[in-house]
């Protein structure tokens, strides 16, 4: 998913990072050096976002559980930009020894559709590693807003047509195609606006300045929890620990729509298969820990640490789905 902003102070953020890094500290003692062939060096995390988001957050976690039990530094190397294309740019064409990864997010799956010019093939030129968490988008009013649920949510933008706007963290962000997507399926004609960041969208439905937005659920949650915004429904297909109450669009009658927000690690093709199953299963490990489960849950994030032809599956299918989503919405970026 997606470079995002935190509404938690960040001391309180921080606070709780050191405390899971610690815990995965203690739990994962290194195996013996010597039946270690991999890694013999340090090893690079990329993100292609800034510090501070979503795929920063879990890639610093992963990197100190990684550290711990393979015995040698894992570092995370923010490289954002382009859209998130220039650190996916920058991995694709990385030696395939094992020293470099990526750390992404649904964003890579929107990407083909995006960049007509795109200078890395998403499918052809990564070994998929392990998808770490799924992060749900929420629809977000304010708690004075008249439509009560997402019925009736629909039938009041049919009924404003191009009134009702809808922010996003950005052009080609997962928010904005989150609501390019429910306007197809909801044959809504609702108007996107565009922002800097996620903060910047919950900042601007606060104000009335945007009616509403697509929010991932980190962005948000504060502000639900604190009664500042009401969730009308969550994008996937079960609810979320963290918003028990709120249900799924498909529960709420919007049958077809379905966006998951999403965090995961490749790296590039031709890099060994050996190495590409032990981080997986060392990925695996963490996102079962009790600490990261615990991280996670507050986050509204759902552990998953699954294996790399699963997480090959999801990722082919989520390329090929949001590629032709994209072209039916008429979304292009240079």
């Amino acid at each position: 998913m997606i470079s995002t902003t935190r509404n938690e102070r960040p001391g309180k953020r921080c606070a709780w990072l050191s405390i899971v890094l610690a815990g995965l500290a203690v739990t994962a003692a290194p195996g013996p050096a010597s039946a270690q062939k991999w890694p013999d060096k340090t090893v690079r995390i990329v993100t292609p976002f800034g510090p501070g988001g979503g795929t920063d957050i879990f890639a610093r976690l992963l990197a100190q559980r990684f550290s711990e039990t393979l015995g040698q530094q894992f570092v995370v190397d923010n490289r954002p930009g382009a859209g998130s294309t220039l650190g996916t740019e920058f991995v694709a064409k990385a030696a395939a020894d094992g020293s470099t990864f990526l750390m992404t997010s649904a964003s890579f799956s929107f990407s083909p559709g995006l960049y007509p010019r795109l200078r890395f093939d998403p499918i052809k030129d990564f070994v998929r590693v392990s998808q770490v968490v799924n992060v749900p988008h929420v629809l977000v009013v304010l708690p004075s807003f008249p439509a009560k649920n997402l019925q009736e949510f629909v039938i009041l933008a049919r009924a404003r047509p191009g009134q009702v706007l809808y922010a996003s963290a950005g052009l080609g962000s997962a928010m904005h195609l989150a609501g390019a997507l429910f306007g197809i399926v909801t044959k809504t004609d609702i108007t996107h606006v565009a922002y800097k960041s996620g903060g910047a969208t919950t900042t601007s439905v606060l104000s009335g300045e945007a009616t509403t937005a697509f929010n991932t659920i980190e962005t948000a949650l504060a502000l639900i929890q604190a009664k500042r915004l009401r969730a009308l429904a969550v994008s996937t297909r079960e609810r979320t620990p963290a918003l028990p109450d709120v249900p799924t669009a498909m529960e709420a009658g919007i049958r077809d729509y379905e966006v998951i927000g999403w965090f995961g690690l490749m790296a590039p093709a031709g890099t060994p298969q050996s190495i590409v199953e032990q981080l997986s299963a060392e990925t695996a490990k963490a996102m079962a820990s009790p600490a990261v489960r615990d991280f996670s849950a507050k986050q509204g994030a759902t552990p998953i640490g699954n294996k790399p032809a699963e997480f090959e599956r999801f990722v082919r299918g989520e390329v090929a789905r949001w590629t032709k989503i994209i072209q039916h919405a008429g979304i292009k970026l240079e």
